[in-house]
């Protein structure tokens, strides 16, 4: 699969998140989605510049994406989603693990609320935090919220589950 095939290939298959898609079939596409970002960013800069915020005469801030950038980022969210979720078809594995990394953080924000969230830290009763336990939970919850991106990286970069697999015959047309 040539690079221009895999972009038409993600782009026609913009919402489906059925089947299984090659490991070239993804990368390109995230070669596609890194180049159209540096792509629209330039855009934007050359556009509409930046935003400047002037605190001190050394200091130099830019600020936010700008239209076009965001607008690209919106058309390519799903389909960068549908991608990853059949590259781990392909993998034998549920596309529902390219969601690890926000499930954790989902479940780190409801467990900090029901324990009182970060209160006791942010009053500077460490006391009252370690007495809890809340920080040695949340301190392992973060360390595997760190850790979460890189095993679905390593998942992604997987190779192919050779033949049919519950997610459908293999792209490659091999049995």
């Amino acid at each position: 699969m040539s690079f221009p095939q895999a972009i038409r290939t993600c782009f026609s298959k913009y919402a489906t998140f059925s089947g299984r898609a090659r490991r070239k079939e993804y990368w390109y596409f995230i070669l596609f989605i890194f180049l159209g970002s540096l792509t629209t960013g330039f855009v934007d800069s050359v556009l509409f510049g930046t935003v400047v915020v002037d605190t001190a005469p050394t200091e130099i801030a830019a600020s936010g994406d700008g239209p076009v950038a965001s607008l690209f980022g919106l058309l390519i969210l799903i389909p960068a989603l549908a991608a990853g979720w059949r590259r781990m078809h392909d993998s034998g594995r549920s596309g529902l693990y390219v969601l690890y990394p926000l499930i954790i953080m989902i479940g780190i924000g409801v467990f900090a609320g029901v324990i009182g969230g970060f209160e006791p830290l942010l009053d500077g009763n460490f006391g009252a935090a370690l007495a809890g336990g809340s920080v040695l939970i949340l301190g392992v919850a973060f360390f595997v919220l760190f850790l979460s991106p890189l095993l679905v990286l390593w998942w992604l970069a997987q190779p192919s589950q050779p033949g049919p697999n519950a997610y459908g015959p293999d792209p490659r047309g091999a049995t």
